[in-house]
């Protein structure tokens, strides 16, 4: 199966294969990557077909209940951490139309800390979709596990340590997020499904989506389609981690455009796991990263605090 379009493609199974040559390149490739556009496509990436298709299957069963029965599970005073986000209450930072879309979050599935346990909401079951919660902590986990396997190559790429980014990612505060867009009802609104905007945290796994519509600006600043995305997930550099990076490696800006006039009757879902560290750790600028050419670009703050002023800046807190 081809990369996805737009976007250079790597091979995961390069970087766990024992073999240093094959382990380097594929460090090389990825690093460049991020450098250039903040975008990759990954094969052999480990989460397996059968959980992709049950995780989506379960969403869509989701998100076909009644409105006042998912607003069950809409729950107050939580900023959308957990359950669900009604149609467009998240919007692009410095946008005011709210994005056509609505979803769900899982969140980290805490087993061997009870103090870290007691600082995350729990996670919500639905009584109308069995088994929707274990398909979610199963999808999260296995996500989580692929995310850290590249967040080690990029600190192999960064010359800092392999496993750098262990201890933060480890019980971290990364969402798992179904997403579904509903049918465009209104071909002259101004909203779209996603605006322009770019990811708040370390890196983004995005596995599958039911339609086209992903769009990513190069640095020549122009949009390019991402397409085909069979049997590869795509996996972007969040803006913590251009933070930390001192702007090294790219957060990309990126939307989901609405679809043309003979597709607008129908749904899209996709599903992002966002990977977040643990609350405390310091985003600030790593050393690696920052000398006489390239002096630090901001001021330092902890991964909590920085997650807060964006979650305003979006609407969602």
């Amino acid at each position: 199966m081809n990369a996805p379009k737009g976007i250079p493609s790597v091979d995961l199974a390069d970087f766990l294969s024992g073999n240093e040559e094959r382990k380097n390149k594929f460090v090389l490739d990825l690093g460049t990557a991020y450098e250039e556009i903040g975008f990759v496509a990954v094969r052999n990436h480990q989460i397996p077909d059968e959980l992709i298709a049950d995780l989506y299957a379960k969403n869509k069963s989701f998100f076909e209940l009644p409105k006042d029965v998912k607003k069950k599970y809409e729950i107050e005073g939580l900023s959308g951490q957990r359950g669900y986000t009604s149609f467009g209450k998240e919007h692009a930072k410095g946008m005011t139309e709210g994005d056509l879309k609505e979803f769900w979050h899982f969140g980290q599935f805490v087993d061997d800390d009870e103090k870290r346990k007691t600082s995350y909401p729990e996670n919500v079951s639905v009584t109308e979709v069995p088994g929707y919660l274990e398909t979610g902590k199963l999808a999260y986990q296995t996500f989580e596990k692929t995310g850290t396997e590249m967040l080690r190559a990029i600190a192999l790429y960064l010359g800092i340590d392999e496993n750098y980014f262990d201890q933060y990612v480890h019980n971290g505060n990364s969402i798992l997020r179904p997403i579904h867009y509903p049918p465009v009802s209104d071909s002259s609104t101004k909203a779209v499904r996603a605006g322009a905007h770019e990811d708040i945290n370390l890196i983004t796994l995005l596995v599958g989506a039911s339609a086209d519509g992903l769009q990513v600006l190069t640095k020549q600043n122009e949009w390019v389609s991402v397409t085909s995305i069979d049997n590869h997930i795509v996996v972007n550099v969040g803006d913590m981690l251009q933070r930390l990076t001192n702007n090294k490696l790219r957060s990309t800006t990126h939307r989901v455009i609405n679809p043309v006039q003979a597709k607008q009757g129908t749904s899209r879902y996709s599903v992002p796991f966002f990977l977040h560290p643990v609350s405390e750790m310091p985003l600030n600028c790593l050393p690696e990263t920052a000398d006489e050419n390239h002096p630090k670009q901001y001021n330092d703050i902890s991964a909590g605090n920085y997650l807060t002023e964006r979650l305003k800046e979006i609407g969602l807190m």
